[in-house]
Formats: C-alpha cells, structure tokens, sequence
C-alpha cells in the first residue's frame, strides 16, 4: 500500500490528539465537514493544496501526514525546539534526524511531552474561555461553590463546638444533609450538562453561529447564486440542518441576499479572470470593477479554493466590535466569544472609516504564525440624514507571502489567552506562562 493511502487516517489521529472537532477543522481547512469525513475514512485522494491547508489547521508539515510517524516524530521536535525558551545553547534543529536515530526513546518521549503540553493549553484556552461566557456553566460552577462553602461551614461548627444544644445539633445535622444532597445534585448537574457539550460536534449557541456553520458547510461559496437567473435565497436554506432557528434563517437570507448583490457587481468569470491578472490584491480589484474594498473582501473570501492561491480568511465587525461575520484563515485563531486583540487593524478601521489599511502581522502561539491583512472601515445611514450612523469594519485575512520586516504587528487572538507579556494594549492578565 502506498504510503498516501493512509493518510486520511494520520490526519483522523491528528486532530484526535488535538481535540479538534470534526466541523471545526473542515472549517479552519477550508473544506466541507463532509469531504473530511470521506478524507478521514481514506475514500477520497488528497491533493496537494488541501493537504496543505489541512497541514496548517493541523501544526504539522504536510510530510507528518503523508508520510506518517517519522516525520511526525520530527515536527514534533521541531515544534518543542520552537516553543522553548531562549537560552544560550539553543537546540540544534539541523540535528534532529541524527538525534532520533541515536535516542529514538528519548525522542519518542520528548515529542509525546510536546504534544500533550500543546494539547492541554489548548483545552486550558477553551475552557477560560468557556467559563468567562457560558452562563449556564457558570451558574453551575456557582451552586456547587455554594453548595461546598455551606457545608463546610456547618461542619466546622460541628468540629469545632464542644457543647451544642441538642436541638441546635440537629438543626445542623439537617442542614448538613440538606447540602450534601445540594451539593450532589448540583455536581451531577453539572457533570451531565459538560458531558452533553463534550458529544456536540459543533454545538452552536446562537443565530450567528448556525448561519456561520451553514456557510463553513458551503465552504463559503454558494454556486446557486453565481447565475444571472439566480434561486431566491429563502428556496437555498429550504430543510437546512444547521439553520435551527427562525432568526438564523431571517439572518442567512440577509446574508444571501448581499452574496448575490456582490456576485451580479463582480461576475465569477470576471473575477477570477482579474485575480489571475492582479493577484489577490484588494485595491486593483476594487478599481477594476468599480466597487468597494468590503464588497471585494467578501467576493475573495467567496471563490472556491484554487491551486496557488492563497487561503482567505474574512472577518466583520460592527461599531461595538462584536464580530458579525467570521471566516476562519488556517492558522489565524478568532475567539468564539467576546472580543479579540485590540491591535487587530480591523479595530482600526472603525476609527478610520474610509481608510484603507495594510499590516502585516505575528500571531502569538507555540508556533507564531505571520499573516497579510487588509481593513477597511464604512459608514452608512440607512434611515437617511435624522437617523443613526451605522458603523462597520472588514479585514481579509491570508497568510504572509512577504519576508518578515520591521514595521510587523505582534498580535493575538484575545488578551486571555495572548502570551505576550510586554502589549501595551493588555486588558487584562493572560492564564497562559507571559514568557513571549
């Protein structure tokens, strides 16, 4: 058997070791949940570019996973070398190969330490941020903290008093039950609830985020509205299985309705013909067919992945700063809940509108990650000159294709969970060690 025909099954196993969801990582990839699964069973060859891209979702180089465990083994150490401290006698990265053959125990057993230490900060990211802004995990964790405090308490005082009335001992006995009971059936409580979140393969939580899984189940392209003599949006989402609710429905035809607007601006032929000619460069783009820099973002974010173009990543916010619409890029880690790094150029543009912008910027993480971005921030009135100035900000996201130089940003997906230690523009203490 040839050594690609596994590696559907070493890209399983990854993201197995990861904790990644299936959906999540269909997503980051740039693909559908359902062509993974075909990938993941070893029932559809992988190219190049998707190997890739999966690559990059996965941290590992495209050898791990078409060549299976010694490459692995390899990226592994790599990998614990980046992470490391600096220190005088840093590792010797031209002599891993040696190293592994001499002490193939001793790199086993390193490379399995880096994995599971890259796997626990992430679950120790995911579940800060859970906590900070799941309220029915935090109302659980409440009543059991409550529930410990108040037991405690009561048999201190047993402990501790000599001589008790003896209805006020058993005026403490039954509160003493009473609690205990409490406490258990708010600890099984809240065991079921983690338990239940844990089975969800994408789990989620509100309007948004169902018409986000729509479109990640779309890959983002939707060639029903390429056509001239377009499908009316409401027929597209008839018997969808990630729409649940009547709002998310309401806010997908929105969203459809704005696709077939850029679509019919900037035709699919046209504008692949363009991105040939001017390569994925916003401004050209914008000049050729005479619209904005927003509409060229989410045209981009659009087309259907091809061979040497760079994976696009968009994401959309309103004046408040909460995201309205988010396309993941590989490697470039947007927070599911609350708000990002407020040195992201995105936050820039709402305070430059009209503004365009371009950054290069480091995404702070084991692996540091570089990327190309543009911004740019609107203003519109839709209720004319007496009503409200309706704010917005987009920024494209796709990886750096330019040699590092000064001026980069140094940025990270939230100041939670952002090792960088000396950012002026903190808001509060990372839970992660701030040696960056």
């Amino acid at each position: 058997m040839p050594r690609g025909a596994l590696t559907g099954s070493r890209v399983r196993e990854r993201r197995t070791l990861l904790g990644m969801k299936q959906a999540e990582l269909a997503r980051v990839a740039g693909i559908s949940s359902a062509y993974l699964n075909l990938i993941e069973h070893n029932r559809r060859r992988v190219g190049p570019e998707i190997l890739a891209r999966l690559a990059e979702a996965l941290g590992v180089e495209p050898a791990a996973l078409a060549e299976g465990t010694e490459s692995a083994l390899f990226e592994a150490l790599r990998e614990a070398a980046a992470a490391a401290p600096a220190v005088a006698d840093p590792p010797e990265l031209d002599r891993i190969e040696e190293f592994a053959g001499r002490f193939p125990g001793w790199a086993g057993l390193l490379a399995a330490s880096q994995r599971r230490m890259g796997h626990l900060e992430r679950t120790v990211e995911a579940l800060t941020e859970r906590m900070a802004h799941d309220p029915h995990l935090s109302a659980s964790l409440h009543e059991v903290l409550s529930a410990v405090t108040s037991v405690r308490s009561t048999a201190a005082i047993l402990a501790e008093t000599e001589e008790i009335d003896p209805k006020w001992r058993a005026l403490f006995h039954r509160n003493l039950g009473s609690d205990s009971l409490r406490l258990s059936q708010a600890a099984a409580a809240l065991v079921a609830y983690l338990d239940v979140a844990k089975e969800a393969e994408t789990g989620p939580f509100s309007p948004l985020e169902e018409v986000e899984a729509w479109f990640a189940g779309q890959d983002y392209h939707i060639a029903a509205l390429e056509r001239a003599a377009s499908a009316a949006p409401e027929g597209l989402i008839q018997g969808a299985a990630d729409l649940v609710t009547l709002p998310a429905r309401r806010l997908a035809v929105e969203r459809l309705e704005r696709y077939r607007a850029d679509a019919a601006a900037m035709p699919l032929r046209a504008f692949r013909a363009a991105v040939a000619r001017f390569g994925q460069d916003p401004g050209p783009l914008a000049a050729a067919f005479g619209t904005g820099l927003a509409a060229v973002f989410r045209r981009l974010a659009s087309l259907p992945p091809e061979e040497g173009a760079r994976p696009v990543g968009l994401v959309v916010c309103d004046a408040a700063g909460a995201f309205t619409f988010r396309k993941p890029a590989p490697g470039f880690a947007l927070p599911r809940h609350g708000a990002a790094c407020p040195l992201w150029p995105l936050y820039e543009a709402l305070a430059r509108p009209g503004v365009p912008i371009r950054a290069v910027m480091e995404m702070a993480g084991r692996v540091p990650q570089r990327f190309e971005v543009f911004a740019i921030g609107e203003l519109s009135h839709p209720q004319g000159f007496d009503g409200p100035t309706i704010a917005m900000a987009s920024m494209l996201v796709m990886p750096a294709a330019t040699q590092r130089a000064e001026g980069e940003r140094y940025v990270g997906a939230a100041c939670r969970i952002c090792p960088r230690a000396a950012c002026p523009a903190r808001r509060e203490p990372s839970i992660l060690a701030e040696g960056v």
